[in-house]
């Protein structure tokens, strides 16, 4: 297995499959890049080199302790491109790996990425505070401290449906999808979990979207239980230099899994132009 061990001795762990211009992809909370297995075998085979990570305490990364918040979530991403000499790479992030993203783009990517991707992104920031009112209440995210703290299982399990949008009229319900789901998560320790929700739900990326010149493509789902629109993709590409916007009508926070081949075809068509 493939593994980096960065200035405080966690391990990190990811996959680098092929060759050509690198795409790195950074996950989302509680999971692993194994939630990127419809994008890795997609652009493998399109020419690319495809490149994930485990964030520290999530999959097969280390079980540490301490370092759950953005800026050391960044800094393990620099010491990975660093490692394996990326250059001219897109980083593609998924809701909190979004926030990754750019965290990793404002501070470290100068020479080096040459575009990235917010797809059901948690910037500019999530909570709800006095400079951003329509975020939402820092209640809903002690529940999801409490729920994960006491019952992580089941509320795992739980979690997957309004994730992928299978509480809607109509939904096509995988259960190997929940399943998998939730064998991701629980790879995962319940520690950087726990800590990793204030690091999505309070870190506010306003100045990072501000900073970057690259360009840089939203995908948002405008059905979105997890992370609402209307306060994240919406506002998000309004503070970038070079940014568009992509909404999907009905789509969930889910959708690079639920709706893989309309993900696939317009990350493919951003980073061809």
């Amino acid at each position: 297995m493939s593994r980096i061990t960065v200035k405080d001795g966690t391990e990190i762990y990811y996959k680098d499959w092929g060759t050509g211009q690198p795409l790195v992809f950074h996950h989302g909370w509680p999971l692993s890049s194994d939630d990127w297995d419809a994008q890795m075998i997609f652009f493998l085979h399109q020419g690319y080199r495809v490149i994930a990570l485990d964030r520290r305490g999530h999959g097969r990364s280390s079980q540490t302790a301490v370092g759950h918040d953005m800026d050391t979530y960044a800094s393990d991403v620099a010491a990975l491109t660093e490692a394996l000499d990326l250059k001219n790479a897109v980083h593609i992030g998924h809701s909190t790996g979004g926030g990754e993203v750019i965290r990793y783009a404002a501070k470290y990517g100068k020479g080096r990425v040459a575009k990235a991707v917010l797809v059901s992104a948690v910037t500019p920031i999530m909570v709800q505070n006095e400079n951003n009112p329509d975020g939402v209440p820092l209640s809903v995210f002690d529940d999801i401290r409490n729920s994960t703290a006491t019952n992580r299982q089941q509320f795992f399990q739980d979690f997957t449906i309004p994730f992928y949008g299978y509480n809607r009229e109509g939904a096509n319900v995988s259960q190997g999808v929940r399943d998998n789901w939730w064998r991701q998560g629980m790879m995962g320790a319940i520690t950087a979990h726990y800590d990793c929700i204030k690091a999505f739900s309070e870190t506010d990326f306003t100045e990072d979207l501000k900073s970057v010149d690259i360009p840089v493509l939203v995908l948002h789902g405008e059905d979105d239980q997890i992370v609402p629109f209307a306060a994240s993709g919406a506002k998000a590409v309004k503070l970038l230099k070079n940014g568009k916007l992509i909404s999907y009508p009905g789509f969930p926070h889910g959708m690079p899994t639920t709706e893989a081949a309309t993900i696939n075809r317009d990350l493919l068509a951003f980073i061809k132009a």
